[in-house]
C-alpha cells in the first residue's frame, strides 16, 4: 500500500501547531494577573502621607507651645517683679535723697556755727558779710541790724575768736528744714587779755532750704 508523505507532513504540522497553542494558552494562563497601578494611586497615597505628616506636625508644634492660661500667668508674674523692683528703687532713691539732705543740713549748721564764733577784727566787715551770706529769716534780720556796732565794737577791742565745731548732731528734720545741736570750742583774745583759755558752747541751729540753697535761720544758745 502506498504512502502519501505529503498528507503525512501535513498532519505532523497540524498537531505541531496544536501543541504550540497549548502551550502558549499554559504560558498565558500561568502568569497571574495583576491591576496595572492608576497614575492618580502613587499621587493619592503621597497627598495621603503629606496629609497625615502635616497634621502630625501641627500636633507636634501645638503640644510644644505652652498653653495660654501659662503664658499670662508668666506675664503676670514678670510684671509683678518688675513693680516690686521699681517700687525698692524708688524707695532706695527717696531714702537716698533724704540722707543727702540731712547731711546737708548738718554741714550748714556746721559751718554757720564757725562762722558766727570766728571773728577778727582786721577783716571783721568780711567776717560779718560772710555770716549773713549763710543766713536767712530771723538770724540775718537780727544780725543786719547789730553788725554795725559789733564791728566797731570788735574793732575798738581788738578782738579776736576763733571757732571749732566739736560735735553735731540733727535733732529734727523736714524735707525742707531742721534743727542741729552743735558744740562749738571758742578761742578769743583781745588788747585787754591776749591768752585766754577756749570756752564751750552749745548751740541749737535751725536751718531751712531759701531756693536750691541751705542757709541758717535761727540760733538759740543752749545751756
Amino acid at each position: 500500500m502506498a504512502i502519501n508523505v505529503d498528507a503525512a507532513d501535513a498532519r505532523v504540522n497540524a498537531a505541531e501547531a496544536d501543541d504550540a497553542d497549548k502551550s502558549d494558552g499554559l504560558a498565558h494562563d500561568d502568569v497571574p494577573v495583576t491591576d496595572a497601578p492608576r497614575d492618580g494611586g502613587a499621587a493619592s497615597d503621597g497627598e495621603g502621607e503629606a496629609g497625615a505628616g502635616s497634621e502630625g506636625d501641627v500636633e507636634r508644634a501645638s503640644k510644644s507651645r505652652p498653653p495660654r492660661r501659662t503664658v499670662l500667668a508668666l506675664l503676670a508674674v514678670v510684671a509683678a517683679m518688675a513693680a516690686v523692683v521699681a517700687w525698692q528703687g524708688l524707695q532706695a532713691y527717696r531714702s537716698h535723697q533724704a540722707d543727702a539732705s540731712r547731711e546737708l543740713f548738718v554741714q550748714v549748721a556746721r559751718q554757720a556755727a564757725v562762722n558766727l564764733t570766728t571773728i577778727d577784727y582786721q577783716q571783721a566787715e568780711a567776717d560779718i558779710s560772710r555770716v549773713l551770706d549763710s543766713a536767712t529769716g530771723s538770724l540775718y534780720d537780727d544780725f543786719a541790724k547789730r553788725s554795725e556796732p559789733f564791728v566797731q565794737l570788735v574793732k575798738q577791742a581788738k578782738s579776736r575768736s576763733v571757732g571749732a565745731v566739736t560735735e553735731a548732731g540733727l535733732e529734727s528734720a523736714t524735707d525742707t528744714e531742721a534743727q542741729i545741736l552743735v558744740a562749738v570750742s571758742v578761742k578769743t583774745s583781745n588788747a585787754a587779755a591776749p591768752e585766754q583759755t577756749p570756752r564751750a558752747w552749745r548751740m541749737r541751729i535751725s536751718v531751712q532750704k531759701v531756693g536750691d540753697q541751705v542757709k541758717a535761720s535761727k540760733v538759740d544758745f543752749v545751756p
